[in-house]
C-alpha cells in the first residue's frame, strides 16, 4: 500500500483482519521548520524586547540576519529574521507579532532568498 507522509494507518480494532487499516490526516505540528520574515517594530516597542520574547516564550531560534536600528531612534526598528522551531511555535510566534501590530513584510521558507 503506497503511504504519504501526512497520512498515518491506523487499524480498527473491532474488525481484526477483516478491514483494510483507516487513514488520517495528521495534524502533528511538532515538525521542525524554519520561516524568514522581515519585520517593521513600531518605535512604541523601542523598550519591549520582542525578538528575545520569540526566543523565551516561544522556544524559537531567531538568527538576525541583517537590522536597520539605532541608539536613542525616533524611527522604527527594520529587522530581518530567520525563526526555526516547531510549526506550532513558529505560527504562535506571529500571532503574537501580529498582535502587536508589528508589520510582516515578507515569509519565506528559503533561507537563500536575497536581503534588503
Amino acid at each position: 500500500m503506497p503511504t504519504h507522509p501526512n497520512y498515518h494507518a491506523q487499524v480498527n480494532p473491532s474488525y481484526p483482519g477483516s478491514q483494510p487499516p483507516s487513514l488520517h490526516l495528521s495534524t502533528d505540528d511538532s515538525r521542525p521548520t524554519h520561516l524568514r520574515i522581515r519585520i517593521r517594530v513600531p518605535k512604541e516597542y523601542q523598550e519591549e524586547p520582542i525578538i528575545s520574547r520569540l526566543i523565551s516564550e516561544y522556544g524559537l531560534t531567531v538568527n538576525v540576519n541583517a537590522a536597520l536600528l539605532a541608539a536613542n531612534i525616533k524611527n522604527d526598528g527594520w529587522f530581518d529574521l530567520d525563526l526555526r522551531g516547531k510549526k506550532c511555535q513558529i505560527d504562535s510566534a506571529m500571532i503574537y507579532l501580529n498582535d502587536l501590530d508589528v508589520e510582516i513584510w515578507s515569509k519565506s521558507t528559503d533561507p537563500d532568498e536575497e536581503n534588503w
